[in-house]
């Protein structure tokens, strides 16, 4: 069985929320799913981009049950979803002259009985927490990123480089989708969280892995994240989706 909660803040700074979220359990199938956008391309196009993304990807992904393996399996039907929601970014993008050059990060998982599935473009990422310690298992699309890989700074460094919020690639700002993937076994007692770099950049790993394992009821825990941040100052948007494997 799995749980899972999530939620979405515009935070203290900024006027508008361009953060999109959205998850779900499919009851008597073993299956839930979430979703995290976080939109860019001016304060109007950011929350239309992480909108369309959300709301796209949600409608192809329950037309599209995963069964097996190979073009109808888990890691394909996300996949397809993401290239979906690409695509109708992109041609609104292309179309609305408001919404040129915007785009999306996406962080995505599909959780299939103990295995997750997982699907990420931009910075928004994806976190595995047990009891046993915290790791990232996304790794960004950024100019920080590369620089971390390259050696040429700290991924303490990166936490506050002036160009850490300048990503390499992004969902619908080009006609196909360059994403990645991954896949993680989970055990009884596992989180994973989802989030925007909202709250990435200000809450560090100690403090999620505390918080999930150690700070209350786990159906409180985006909440208290959300706490955190705002008592920081929350200079961007917040959110978070937390699946709890039961």
């Amino acid at each position: 069985m799995v749980s899972v909660w999530g939620m979405t803040d515009k935070g203290i700074v900024r006027r508008e929320n361009q953060d999109s979220c959205a998850y779900e359990i499919i009851e008597d199938s073993g299956l839930a799913w979430g979703v995290v956008c976080d939109g860019m391309g001016g304060a109007k196009a950011g929350n239309i981009a992480s909108l369309i993304a959300v709301e796209t990807f949600v409608d192809a992904l329950q037309g599209m049950q995963p069964d097996g393996d190979g073009e109808a399996g888990p890691a394909a039907v996300l996949s397809r979803a993401a290239e979906t929601a690409n695509t109708a970014v992109y041609h609104r993008a292309v179309t609305d002259p408001d919404c040129r050059g915007m785009g999306t990060t996406m962080v995505a998982a599909l959780v299939v009985e103990q295995t997750a599935y997982l699907l990420n473009i931009g910075d928004s990422r994806a976190y595995h927490i047990n009891e046993d310690g915290i790791t990232r298992l996304t790794r960004d699309h950024s100019v920080v990123e590369d620089m971390v890989a390259r050696g040429d700074i700290t991924p303490e460094e990166a936490r506050t480089h002036p160009r850490k919020n300048l990503i390499t690639r992004a969902l619908g700002s080009e006609e196909r989708i360059r994403a990645d993937l991954y896949e993680k076994e989970l055990q009884p007692g596992d989180f994973l969280l989802l989030c925007s770099d909202g709250l990435s950049n200000i809450v560090t790993d100690q403090e999620l892995l505390y918080e999930a394992i150690h700070g209350g009821e786990p159906s409180d825990c985006c909440q208290r994240l959300l706490h955190i941040t705002l008592s920081r100052g929350a200079p961007d948007n917040v959110t978070a989706v937390l699946f709890q494997i039961v």
